[in-house]
């Protein structure tokens, strides 16, 4: 659920002099919500569970000491501007990022296939995606797995595209449902939109094995549809940057096309930077050129050009080796703190449930 209840409209006599009398009062959201009343609770045993935000011991957001150094060093550098970036953003951080997430040498990067463009974070990315699809894709059609990230619905049906769904997460098993997912995208229509989330699914944890990735990357090119990566953990999943993006690479490496939306929030803890991109691999170098300069096109009504900050960050540490190797080591200590924290809770909460069946056998 996305929405919560709308609060009853209030009126008083001063709203017929407003142009917005007629407006109702709109549904809090409730991840952002759930910030507010975090914030005003005086309680110091408090913990945040709402937005996605790796935090310290002390609950606060973690910033990487790599990203602090960069920071400094922009600071410092005289010759920095505050110029425009061109509408597809900054060439630099564009050709970086797609290396990052197709890998160095990708045969798709070296045939020049694949176009990519800055983007406001990974939901900015997302909707310059869709919107896209929905202005030059015959197939108006999008299938989310069943559940996915609360705002996945809004950014793509905001684009006119609709809504569909194929299982994904088995409640019973808590894992996969395969077999599931196999029925529904293979009853597809040819030429549909499929969202997949590359690793560290959000919000069940559950991904698909390397086998189980091949047996849909086979479906998905049998049955003509049409994959869109979303790509927010890579990294942080496993510790490994390759191994998290081996999903996407799968399906690169077939010469199909795909869609990937990156976002640097997670991995490089630039949350506020808003910084992402959106790579889109092609058929041919031909056909790539005519996708960016349709990009340039959505982009420039929508926000004209990106903001250079974070992607001067984040391009300074992918280009320089030491940097790079710097922020790979933090990356892989937050990676091994989550999935220790997570066993931590996981004895906890089964302790306490070992400890409560006791306690009801003693009363009985």
């Amino acid at each position: 659920m996305e929405y919560l209840k709308p609060r009853e409209a209030t009126r008083n006599d001063a709203d017929g002099d407003s142009l917005f009398h007629n407006v109702p009062r709109a549904p809090d959201i409730p991840v952002y919500a759930t910030t507010v009343a975090y914030n005003k609770d005086p309680s110091p045993n408090k913990l945040h569970l709402g937005i996605g935000v790796y935090r310290t011991e002390e609950g606060k957001c973690h910033a990487l000491d790599v990203v602090r150094k960069v920071e400094q060093m922009l600071a410092n550098d005289l010759f920095a501007d505050k110029d425009y970036l061109p509408i597809t953003g900054m060439a630099e951080f564009n050709k970086l990022s797609a290396e990052l997430i197709f890998g160095f040498g990708s045969p798709a990067i070296k045939e020049n296939r694949v176009t990519t463009v800055q983007c406001v974070s990974g939901c900015g990315s997302l909707r310059v995606g869709a919107e896209l699809l929905a202005k030059h894709d015959g197939h108006h059609v999008v299938y989310l797995p069943e559940p996915t990230y609360g705002n996945h619905p809004n950014l793509l049906s905001a684009a006119g595209l609709s809504l569909k769904t194929y299982r994904y997460y088995d409640p019973k098993t808590h894992g996969l449902d395969f077999q599931g997912l196999l029925e529904d995208l293979g009853t597809a229509s040819t030429g549909a939109i499929v969202l997949f989330q590359a690793s560290g699914h959000n919000p069940t944890g559950v991904d698909p094995t390397r086998q189980q990735w091949e047996q849909i990357r086979q479906l998905v090119r049998l049955r003509g549809l049409l994959p869109f990566f979303d790509c927010a953990y890579q990294g942080l999943v496993s510790g490994s940057l390759d191994a998290d993006a081996q999903s996407i690479r799968m399906f690169v490496c077939d010469s199909g096309e795909c869609l990937v939306a990156q976002s640097y929030s997670k991995t490089m803890g630039l949350y506020g930077e808003r910084i992402g991109s959106l790579s889109i691999v092609c058929k041919t170098a031909d056909v790539a050129r005519r996708v960016e300069s349709h990009l340039k096109l959505v982009i420039r009504p929508f926000y004209s050009n990106p903001p250079i900050h974070g992607a001067a960050i984040v391009t300074a540490i992918l280009k320089d080796r030491d940097l790079y190797n710097e922020w790979t080591t933090e990356l892989k200590a937050m990676s091994d703190r989550l999935a220790k924290v997570r066993q931590q809770l996981y004895s906890a909460l089964c302790s306490r449930e070992s400890r409560m069946s006791c306690f009801l056998i003693i009363q009985l």
